[in-house]
């Protein structure tokens, strides 16, 4: 029987390049896979998944209103389909991983998943708190803090380096806004009295990624 898995972890530890290599491992094999990643990160381009180390492939995009059970159903009717691969998985609805569940529990599909599982506040965001209580696998992919401890939090900055300890939920960025830290030292940052509130995050309609 097809499962649903939930590949999660704090920024930098290689989810883009994991689902890549595992699209490379399926399609090596003669089989055919679909993509999927979250239209409002749009910094690749548009229907695009691309990791730091410079590579990537094209990919479909989901937003809120996105149907996956019944656009990958779709596909089906067109071409054989061995797995669904999504990227950015923390931006998914609850609905839309119930949708995810059918596709595995209904249509024998393997569905990959990867994201993050906590914003820059250290709370979950809707698409990962329903993975984590749904997926039947879940798998933490390590990420390192600067003091070398696994990092499992992402610690929000401005341009000054500074912690940002309030905002909108999602705010797109890569290594110029988001840092990777162990839960000690993203605590002590935000404790040390350097958390502040950045006029680009203040805004609860910006779309983000934390």
């Amino acid at each position: 029987m097809a499962k649903l898995y939930f590949y999660y972890a704090a920024m930098n530890a290689g989810k883009s390049t994991t689902l890549l290599q595992a699209d490379f491992n399926y399609r090596e094999r003669g089989m055919e896979t679909m993509l999927w990643t979250a239209a409002l990160d749009d910094r690749a381009g548009a229907g695009r998944i691309s990791s730091r180390l410079d590579i990537g492939s094209d990919a479909h995009s989901f937003d809120s209103t996105t149907d996956l059970f019944e656009t990958v159903g779709a596909e089906l009717n067109r071409r054989r389909l061995n797995c669904v691969l999504v990227d950015e998985a923390q931006f998914l609805t609850e609905e839309q991983v119930h949708q995810l569940c059918r596709l595995a529990d209904e249509l024998d599909l393997p569905v990959l998943c990867y994201g993050l599982r906590t914003d820059f506040q250290g709370a979950l965001f809707p698409g990962s708190a329903a993975l984590l209580a749904l997926a039947d696998a879940l798998v933490e992919l390590k990420a390192v803090c600067e003091c070398g401890r696994k990092a499992t939090m992402n610690l929000r900055v401005d341009s000054e380096g500074r912690a940002v300890a309030q905002g909108a939920q999602t705010e797109i960025g890569g290594n110029d806004r988001y840092v990777a830290m162990c839960r000690r030292h993203f605590f002590a940052r935000l404790r040390a009295g350097d958390g502040t509130q950045s006029s680009s995050s203040s805004s609860s309609s910006s779309n983000a990624r934390a």
